[in-house]
């Protein structure tokens, strides 16, 4: 006979979601309100990941509004705090160009005065990939940032 196992305490999933007009005001915003969120999950200021989430949503949030931009549309930043790891996705409502995927990204010129952004994002994020966008029209850019030691953000 085996004995009663503890009960689990279950996982909670902690999303924040904001919408945000497509200019560089918008996309400046974006990395604020993530830094800002990060550090109310338990994920301080000037950590490691707070920072690296904090590019990575600066990059996305920049190519939304540069290269995914529709006039009268926003973009839209999530992050999601899921176990062992901070997702961040950045929305916009252009299907084309679509940016390379993981793998797809070259480095720019030397001397170039663009391209590096999703450059960072795959040196920064853990996992990334670009998706349709649901609802449609448009494309999600998806990264993942892991978090060692993620379980004490949960027991809150």
């Amino acid at each position: 006979m085996t004995a009663p196992s503890a009960p689990r305490r279950p996982i909670t999933v902690r999303t924040f979601t904001q919408r945000l007009s497509a200019t560089p005001r918008g996309a400046r915003l974006a990395r604020h309100l993530a830094q800002s969120q990060l550090a109310d999950w338990g994920v301080p200021y000037g950590s490691e990941a707070n920072d690296a989430v904090a590019a990575i949503v600066a990059e996305l949030a920049a190519n939304a509004v540069t290269h995914g931009r529709v006039p009268g549309r926003d973009f839209e930043l999530r992050l999601s705090l899921v176990p062992g790891s901070v997702r961040i996705e950045v929305a916009d409502t252009r299907t084309a160009p679509r940016p390379p995927g993981p793998g797809g990204v070259r480095l720019p010129q030397a001397l170039a005065e663009a391209g590096r952004g999703l450059v960072l994002v795959d040196a920064l994020a853990d996992r990334w990939e670009v998706l349709d966008r649901a609802p449609a029209p448009g494309k999600t850019v998806r990264a993942e940032v892991d978090l060692p030691g993620w379980l004490r953000l949960f027991r809150a």
